[in-house]
């Protein structure tokens, strides 16, 4: 029994590293992708970094939530106020996107070619599925479903990931500049989804 406590409490204090990490290298790749984004004129770029900053907001949620775990009552509504913060942040997001997507393409606004932009969507599609992955075997040693909503969160990050590598590969290696307000759109379901599945305010237990 003391045995079985231990490697709960070990497990969560993993958790919890992984969720600093979470934060930390969002904070990095956000920052990142809406420098480079704004200095090459990429949407796609600038919103996947704006919504690096929404995930950090998210797992810091989710750590906070950890802290406060043997409080049910007030875990369960601090959880529901900060997915609908989340949510409302992705909902946003999402419109943003495509109102700028759409008039980058009716514009004709060329963005410039990113390589940087390019190596960070590389280094996030190889760095997120490793992360998605541990968060998964930590939720099933806890038996949390708040960790596996965020491993799932983490995938969301990597599907991101390929659609930007996508769109700014294309205009790299093709000059296809309409690659890039493409790409943003084709993300604005997939934050919209995310939004409004925050925006509902489902405990996470």
């Amino acid at each position: 029994m003391v045995h079985a406590g231990t490697d709960r409490t070990l497990t969560a204090q993993h958790g919890r590293r992984l969720e600093y990490f979470t934060i930390a290298w969002n904070m990095l790749e956000g920052l990142l992708s809406v420098i480079a984004g704004a200095l090459a004129g990429s949407i796609a770029l600038v919103g996947f970094g704006i919504d690096s900053f929404i995930e950090v907001t998210s797992a810091g949620a989710l750590l906070w939530r950890m802290h406060v775990d043997a409080d049910v009552e007030r875990r369960e509504r601090s959880g529901r106020l900060a997915l609908r913060i989340v949510g409302g942040c992705f909902v946003a997001l999402a419109i943003y996107i495509a109102v700028d997507s759409i008039k980058t393409l009716l514009a004709r606004e060329v963005p410039e070619r990113s390589v940087f932009g390019v190596v960070i969507a590389v280094v996030s599609l190889v760095v997120m599925p490793l992360l998605a992955r541990a968060k998964r075997r930590v939720a099933a040693r806890l038996n949390s479903a708040a960790m596996e909503a965020d491993s799932r969160q983490t995938d969301f990050c990597m599907y991101l990931s390929a659609i930007l590598l996508v769109g700014l590969a294309l205009n790299w290696l093709l000059g296809w500049w309409w690659a890039d307000p493409v790409a943003a759109l084709v993300m604005v379901p997939i934050i919209a989804n995310e939004g409004i599945e925050g925006l509902s305010g489902s405990p996470l237990r």
